[in-house]
């Protein structure tokens, strides 16, 4: 009876200890953040124009080739890359984005604010001052009705289903690099070489093999949506994936980084199981053992 109470005299210690001190440690090193938001709220009064207007994928087709094929590729249409990886890093700072895949990838409004402005819609005005420009050009000069038909042409041509993996190529693949998902080959290393995107970026940008266990999925998901939230004045932009593409880019870090998730979350309950009926054991064997003692 007296090794119970002690037992409980620590149990009741550890929980007030847990729980009086873990919150205020996890708070004050991952502070509370606004949730994710995929509708985009901070963009609606830039893009409420737009929105009000139905799209011409013809028109569109027309617009996106004659100003964004001078830098963009867009393979679905037969638009290669006008230079190879490097060079292109070396012309913008980071390499373009096929833009194929733009209309599946990305929130429709968030896609037209881009268009009208780059670094206004991935927040990061605060890189480019004192004469940094954007390597991208703000069409802010366009039509409503024209950035409505482009938006509309980049829907039209976008797959309907895409892999993990081809979410994450498109992406993310451009600045990061996940060396897990390739190690022999290296096809999974970032687009843009290492000296340009430092260059660019203010810093090498990390390999995202290991992310989904360092920072876990709650972190990731306000972060790719906006990385302000979680880092302040970082350079690296909101992607402006749709709900969809976000967990699909999330899913893939998983399957990478931590391909055991669904075996250790199956092997837990059991073992704390048996963790419950050794301790039980154990306390009847020391209690027919030391009853004489006592």
């Amino acid at each position: 009876m007296r090794e119970l109470k002690i037992l409980a005299v620590v149990i009741v210690l550890t929980l007030i200890t847990y729980w009086g001190v873990e919150p205020f440690a996890h708070s004050q090193m991952h502070p509370h953040v606004a949730p994710a938001d995929f509708k985009f709220s901070d963009v609606q009064e830039d893009v409420k124009d737009i929105k009000a207007l139905k799209g011409d994928a013809a028109n569109g087709e027309t617009l996106v080739t004659s100003n964004c094929t001078a830098c963009h590729s867009i393979e679905a249409k037969g638009f290669p890359q006008v230079m190879d990886n490097a060079s292109s890093a070396a012309a913008y700072g980071v390499t373009p984005p096929d833009l194929s895949s733009a209309g599946k990838l990305y929130n429709e409004d968030y896609l037209a604010a881009f268009i009208k402005n780059p670094a206004k819609a991935a927040k990061v005005e605060h890189k480019f001052v004192d004469g940094r420009v954007h390597p991208m050009p703000g069409y802010d000069w366009m039509q409503p009705q024209e950035i409505a038909d482009m938006v509309a042409f980049l829907k039209s041509i976008a797959p309907k289903e895409m892999t993990n993996k081809e979410v994450f190529t498109d992406a993310c693949q451009r600045c990061h690099g996940i060396k897990y998902a390739d190690m022999q080959k290296g096809t999974m290393a970032a687009f843009t070489p290492d000296a340009e995107i430092k260059k660019y970026m203010g810093k090498l940008p990390p390999d995202l093999s290991q992310y989904i266990r360092s920072r876990g999925h709650e972190y990731l998901e306000t972060f790719v949506n906006n990385p302000q939230k979680q880092l302040e004045g970082t350079a690296m932009p909101r992607v402006g994936l749709s709900e969809e593409s976000q967990a699909q880019v999330v899913a893939y870090l998983e399957e990478i980084g931590d391909s055991k998730k669904a075996q250790r979350e199956e092997l837990g309950p059991k073992f704390l199981i048996y963790l419950v009926i050794f301790a039980i054991f154990a306390f009847l064997w020391k209690a027919s053992k030391w009853r004489d003692v006592h």
